[in-house]
């Protein structure tokens, strides 16, 4: 199918997350009636998101124009590009369209959620084009830290948009054949409008080592801890590094342990799909440990991040229910922190270290992403008429923006967008023509969204104050004072060492209460917030703190 540009044509490009922000990738892609979608992915919660578990991209937009929407593109299988499917697809049902690994991953986590009847899902190959409306999407091969990993050309009436997905150029890739490089140069050749291309790593100078090189140092270290147990934290979704260090642990005659829920799906998927080659007799289960010696083991296992409920951190904290660390023991941390996790990490490496472990993290990971000379080849072979990066904070995309300039994109051209812009583009201009709802929908538990800033506020509240909670009996019709007021605090102050201050505070109540009564006031709202403001004074005066106050009016016949 030849594509038929027309100069006069416009194409909107809509991020509705991913940008500002690393993770909750998600973009659209409109024109006309129809709209496609590229990936869906979720975050995690800031520090100040008390009690949140992940955070979710708002698409009020698809589903306002959800007759329009026809399918959502899946670049690669990680959290933060399919995380946010099973909430998103019960609002917006529409087909996906990935590659073999990338769906069976996405087919795990319907399953989880009751989806996996009511979604179609259509398994992509490399080279293979979809028709969709007036779009032509296909799929390109790339290496990333999963296998599978694509970027996509969409062939629109405005002209070829390439979107790189994450990606990095491995000429040695684990699994499977190194990037198609040509089929890039060929694109270029055609013509692209325009390039959206991963920021993660343009900060960093040179190439992003192959992944083949964290191989050798696995190797290096099973030979120098022939006597220990080694347990390795890494990546759920890292096949490739699992793959690994499944070798090493063959190589060196020791049994491998899969352990950490994410990361037994993961690899069950890869596993039942051909992506990682397990010798016979290699995996064995964590209740078979007690059946070999420390120096037969090898555990692999979730927690490179330091979050407090993964296998790693219970480890550490001797909360988990099968594995104690013990002195002797050789944890390898094989991956970098996240930004805003080094503390959680280092908290993790202390914790080990004083049980006695010898901690290795360093050069026992690579990147998953693009360095600044692997972003300058693609460009060199795209050579797009506008630069749009994508996947990454403000600095990256910035600093994204300039490294475009300097191979040949005109500043004019270097569209350095937020979410939720909308940009129309096209041969002769491109501009951002609006802005649609986005941010972050917040998933707590079984809830979702329906936790908000006001929520979280009171959360704070009660994290950095406690709450009081005053509770007073009145009689029916005349508000007479029959009981109380009685005081009931937690996270405030201890009761029974502030006996003087509690005794002091419902003295305040009772005035309050009276003055109100003396005034003939009957509305128990107005009663409410005397009272709440009045003691609130005198917690402020007396300690310079301000508790969440919560007065309770009984009432008796």
């Amino acid at each position: 199918m030849k594509q038929e540009i027309k100069t006069n044509e416009h194409i909107k490009i809509i991020p509705l997350g991913g940008l500002d922000q690393i993770g909750m990738n998600i973009t659209a892609i409109e024109y006309e009636d129809s709209i496609i979608v590229i990936d869906c992915g979720l975050s995690f919660p800031d520090d100040d998101m008390l009690g949140i578990d992940l955070v979710i991209p708002d698409v009020t937009y698809l589903k306002e124009n959800i007759s329009k929407v026809k399918a959502f593109f899946i670049t690669h299988g990680h959290e933060d590009h399919i995380g946010a499917l099973p909430y998103i697809l019960n609002e917006v049902n529409v087909p996906i369209y990935a590659t073999k690994l990338t769906i069976g991953i996405i087919e795990g986590k319907l399953k989880e959620h009751n989806l996996l009847n009511s979604v179609k899902r259509k398994v992509v190959k490399y080279g293979q084009s979809i028709n969709l409306g007036c779009f032509r999407i296909e799929f390109i091969r790339t290496n990333h830290s999963i296998a599978d990993a694509a970027a996509l050309a969409i062939f629109t009436p405005a002209g070829i948009l390439v979107h790189t997905g994450d990606f990095k150029i491995d000429y040695t890739p684990v699994f499977g054949d190194a990037i198609d490089l040509t089929r890039f140069g060929e694109l270029g050749k055609k013509g692209v409008l325009a390039l959206m291309c991963d920021s993660t790593n343009v900060l960093r100078q040179g190439f992003t080592m192959s992944e083949k090189t964290v191989g050798k140092t696995f190797d290096r270290i099973f030979a120098e801890n022939t006597e220990h147990r080694i347990i390795i934290a890494t990546f759920a979704s890292n096949v490739d590094r699992v793959q690994q260090i499944i070798n090493s642990a063959y190589k060196y005659g020791r049994k491998a342990v899969i352990e950490g829920r994410s990361m037994v799906n993961v690899i069950t998927t890869a596993s039942e799909l051909g992506y990682i080659k397990i010798p016979d007799n290699t995996l064995i289960d964590i209740d078979e440990m007690k059946n070999y010696t420390d120096k037969q083991i090898v555990l692999i296992t979730t927690g490179s991040q330091g979050e407090s409920m993964a296998a790693l951190s219970r480890m550490a904290a001797s909360i988990h229910k099968k594995v104690t660390i013990k002195p002797g023991d050789t944890v390898i941390l094989s991956s970098t922190p996240i930004p805003g996790n080094e503390k959680s990490v280092a908290r993790v490496i202390n914790e080990l270290s004083m049980k006695g472990a010898n901690v290795i993290f360093q050069d026992t990971h690579v990147s998953g992403h693009a360095c600044q000379e692997e972003i300058k080849l693609i460009y060199s072979l795209v050579k797009p008429k506008y630069a749009i990066p994508v996947h990454g904070e403000y600095r990256h995309l910035k600093c994204h923006g300039e490294l475009a300039e300097t191979m040949g994109v005109d500043k004019d051209n270097v569209m350095i967008l937020s979410s939720g812009d909308v940009l129309s583009i096209g041969y002769d201009k491109a501009e951002v023509v609006g802005k649609v709802p986005t941010g972050g929908v917040l998933v707590d538990g079984l809830g979702v969204g329906d936790v908000g800033n006001i929520v979280l506020r009171d959360r704070q509240n009660l994290a950095e104050n406690g709450i009081i909670i005053v509770v007073m009996t009145l009689e029916k019709y005349s508000n007479q004072l029959l009981a109380g007021p009685d005081i009931v605090t937690r996270g405030f102050v201890y009761v029974r060492e502030s006996e003087n201050l509690i005794e002091e505070a419902k003295n305040v109540v009772s005035d309050a209460l009276e003055a109100c009564l003396d005034k003939r006031v009957t509305d128990w709202g107005k009663i409410k917030m005397v009272v709440k403001d009045s003691l609130s004074d005198y917690l402020w005066k007396k300690m310079k703190r301000s508790p969440m106050i919560l007065p309770i009016i009984m009432e008796v016949d």
